[in-house]
């Protein structure tokens, strides 16, 4: 696993833009699986404002979790990224995003399994699309996880804020079963590979 993380990593680097928000932050819209590991990974690197855990992509308007679990609402558990793009650019997320969670398997991440646990890109705007769809095909054409990458991109359509007790999950519930069997190991990983790009 450490070799395919460098492998991205080295195939991945670079500079990008996406769509402005306030005072030049930009926004990413990622889904990797359970979005408590996301929101996790996220929070860590330098250049990333903030995180929020939430839903996208689907066709309800403010689902709850349970709705979203049902898989009738269409959506995917997400996190939306307000980041600094002149301390770390879009490719360098998806660079995190592809080495953080296994983009080979259709609608599932590990034990969780479900539509809404599916890897996905939503894009802001046209350059953020071609970012990932070349990135995406660079992947497959070195082969570098071994099968193909399965990610979504599809264009942002909405995002709807998760619970209250969705919000930095990691932070408040360090001890909890999830968080110590997946999110530690996870976390481990990725600041081992990224350690010069942490706060």
């Amino acid at each position: 696993m450490k070799l395919i993380i460098l492998v991205v990593a080295s195939l991945l680097l670079g500079t990008g833009n996406t769509n402005q928000k306030n005072n030049n932050m930009e926004i990413a819209t990622f889904g990797e699986g359970c979005f408590w590991c996301s929101e996790a990974v996220f929070q860590e690197l330098e250049g990333v404002e903030s995180v929020t855990s939430g839903y996208s992509g689907g066709d309800v308007i403010n689902p709850s979790y349970r709705e979203v679990c049902t898989e009738r609402t269409g959506h995917a558990e997400v996190v939306e990224i307000e980041f600094d793009p002149t301390v770390i650019s879009f490719k360098e997320l998806l660079e995190v995003f592809w080495s953080t969670h296994d983009p080979t398997t259709l609608n599932r991440q590990g034990a969780d399994v479900g539509t809404q646990y599916r890897s996905v890109i939503f894009y802001h705007n046209e350059q953020q699309k071609e970012t990932g769809e070349k990135l995406k095909q660079k992947l497959n054409d070195e082969n570098v996880f071994g099968k193909p990458v399965v990610t979504e991109i599809s264009p942002w359509k909405n995002f709807f804020r998760a619970e209250d007790y969705h919000q930095d999950y990691y932070k408040k519930n360090p001890s909890q079963g999830y968080c110590q069997f997946v999110i530690v190991p996870k976390l481990e990983k990725f600041r081992k590979i990224f350690k010069d790009q942490l706060k």
